[in-house]
């Protein structure tokens, strides 16, 4: 152990740590969950102190060297090395600034190491006045949030893409396949399992483009607005320079926030994109449970589909098989929206200058994005990709479904369509017999009428134009 000094006293710090003083009350305080910060929030705490020594040097309040050795242990963490000294649980101190000074504490004594310097002596780099220089906890945090969440949406968005092309190849392959509709989970019109798949395409595809615009408000920094947006201690040319070297460390176009206090006070940008997460979400828990009730079965439930056997489904019942895939999906959709509750909590109860929840709302969001884009991910690689269709089943379905009745409708009124319906239901035969047996309509109208096929286009059967 050595011992390190902090405005509170003495600390005794593990000899082999690169953190400090203030880390390690943190880890003395926090032993919450026992889990970590998400690796890309990591990356992006390093790319933001990068920034800032580089900045400040250019900028002339930073001595050359003394930047470039804080870059340059900063470029170490971004490439993935010394995760492990990032030791605070994310259920910590408010706004982040154990997170903040752990990184500060780190960096320093990578610097002062690579200058011929002591770790845990501060010498010639000090974690304060030179890594966290024109910074505080309070324009870091939510700037590293936002460079990380950037950082996701750009991984996410190309597997909805994905998934929307899957489920558009399934639509066009399934566009021959009649089947009944059902609204209410009863008989409804005829469609085609094309069509369904179409929907739920173009649903991911509107998800993906809610998505994409609340991305655009994540890219709106507030760095250099210091303790409370006022920029304190920064130079002013600070603010500008830092969102040029943030985008171009990142690859990512940010830009001013426009208003520092805003950027302090408000975390709306999160809790929007936070929002169209938990809207996908909801998207795909639709989508995959109907595909358990489509594939239900085999023998005693829908079966109009076939998903994919990816493993045994039972350790009693042999020949078992689950659609574990979609169960995954919803498993993890519902942990989203978890996530989007407690973000959408901590975001409300931030008061005046500050909102203090920031930790937790960094922790569920970068998590949400996480296991959003690997869930979806290995769901249309391993099960959209191999849905079949029972044509069959479908065919069957359609031709017994109550719901052609409603092609009646044009030719002898609603209140006659339903007793037809009710009829044909109640004595267990067609309802073109029904019709026919009460001289409704001829036996070659009622083949055009009800002809189920055309039911799945606009129009009214049997009539042209």
């Amino acid at each position: 152990m050595r011992t390190e000094t902090d405005s509170l006293g003495p600390v005794e710090v593990p000899d082999d740590a690169l953190w400090g003083a203030q880390t390690q009350r943190a880890i003395a305080n926090f032993p919450i969950s026992g889990l970590r910060q998400h690796r890309v929030y990591l990356w992006a705490t390093a790319l933001v102190k990068h920034a800032a020594a580089q900045v400040n040097v250019a900028l002339g309040l930073l001595e050359p060297e003394l930047g470039e050795a804080i870059a340059a242990a900063a470029a170490q963490i971004m490439h993935g090395q010394h995760l492990e000294q990032f030791a605070v649980d994310p259920f910590q101190a408010g706004a982040g600034t154990s997170h903040n000074m752990n990184a500060n504490e780190v960096l320093a004594n990578l610097a002062n190491e690579r200058l011929g310097g002591r770790r845990g002596e501060y010498r010639p780099v000090h974690p304060n006045d030179h890594v966290n220089m024109a910074q505080s906890t309070n324009d870091v945090i939510p700037t590293v949030i936002r460079v990380a969440a950037a950082t996701q949406v750009v991984t996410l968005l190309p597997v909805l893409d994905d998934l929307a092309e899957a489920l558009e190849a399934k639509a066009e392959a399934f566009d021959g396949v009649l089947k009944s509709g059902r609204t209410h989970l009863q008989d409804a019109v005829p469609v085609r399992l094309g069509q369904e798949f179409g929907a739920y395409a173009r649903a991911v595809r509107l998800d993906a483009e809610r998505i994409s615009r609340a991305a655009d408000g994540i890219r709106r920094l507030g760095i250099g607005g210091t303790a409370a947006g006022t920029g304190l201690n920064s130079h002013p040319d600070y603010h500008a320079a830092m969102v040029e070297a943030i985008s171009s460390l990142s690859g990512i176009p940010f830009r001013s926030s426009g208003n520092l206090f805003e950027s302090m006070q408000s975390t709306a940008d999160l809790v929007d994109l936070s929002a169209a997460l938990r809207t996908l979400a909801t998207t795909l828990i639709r989508i995959a449970n109907d595909l358990r009730l489509l594939s239900s079965g085999p023998t005693t439930g829908l079966a109009e589909i076939s998903l994919p056997a990816v493993q045994p489904g039972s350790s009693i019942m042999p020949g078992k098989v689950n659609p574990v895939m979609a169960e995954m999906l919803n498993m993890t959709c519902f942990h989203v929206i978890g996530n989007d509750t407690a973000l959408m909590m901590g975001a409300q109860a931030g008061q005046l200058e500050l909102n203090v929840m920031m930790p937790i709302m960094a922790y569920n969001l970068l998590q949400s994005l996480e296991v959003l884009t690997n869930a979806v991910r290995v769901f249309t690689e391993r099960c959209v990709e191999g849905i079949t269709a029972n044509a069959e089943r479908c065919q069957e379905y359609a031709e017994r479904s109550m719901g052609l009745a409603t092609a009646l409708n044009a030719y002898i009124g609603y209140g006659a369509a339903a007793k037809v319906a009710q009829e044909a239901l109640a004595r267990g035969v067609s309802l073109r017999q029904v019709a026919l047996e009460k001289g409704y309509l001829s036996a070659e109208q009622l083949d055009e009428v009800l002809d189920a096929v055309a039911m799945t286009e606009p129009g009214i059967p049997g009539r042209e134009g």
